[in-house]
């Protein structure tokens, strides 16, 4: 469901300077990127923590979309998250004044930057090292840090195609 006419971005080709097997990982990131910025356009601010039949609002995606990146990023290379970045886990889906949906989709655009940044440094020899995820550690790879990252962020814009279906009817 990419913009109107376009090519969806995993069958425009190689992206440069990524890993063949990180392809289908920066495809996706991009892809969600493109998607997000178009249904996202001319949302209204009113609309943005309505929650309809209970589901996660649109706000809230935005901003676990953003944070999961940056959080997923982190551990894969081999960080531990930062009090910043547990602070904004701890206030995702949370109504604040001075949010708004362009400044969501700012924050959404930059770290979807930084994760390709990250994809295209990240070195073949590095795609099975283990990572801990978390404060237990659990066991994962950066291969699977990045995939997660890119499949949790596709599963979040479907999430909100929805919600933003379902808000912006309810106003016609």
């Amino acid at each position: 469901m990419a913009a109107k006419n376009k090519v969806e971005v995993w069958l425009r080709g190689p992206l440069p300077g990524i890993l063949p097997a990180l392809q289908p990982v920066a495809h996706a990131i991009l892809q969600a990127q493109e998607e997000l910025n178009e249904i996202m356009e001319d949302f209204p601010e009113t609309m943005l923590w309505q929650s309809p039949a209970g589901v996660a609002s649109a706000g809230f995606h935005l901003q676990h979309m953003a944070g999961v990146l940056d959080r997923l990023l982190t551990y894969a290379k081999d960080k531990m998250l930062s009090t910043d970045q547990l602070q904004a886990l701890a206030a995702e889906g949370k109504q604040q004044q001075n949010i708004t949906v362009n400044l969501l989709l700012e924050r959404f655009n930059r770290q979807a930057e930084l994760a390709i940044a990250q994809i295209k440094n990240t070195l073949p020899d590095d795609l099975f090292e283990t990572r801990g995820v978390g404060r237990a550690q659990v066991p994962s790879t950066v291969m699977g840090l990045l995939v997660h990252a890119a499949e949790h962020t596709m599963r979040h814009l479907g999430q909100l195609l929805v919600t933003v279906k379902i808000v912006k009817s309810t106003t016609q």
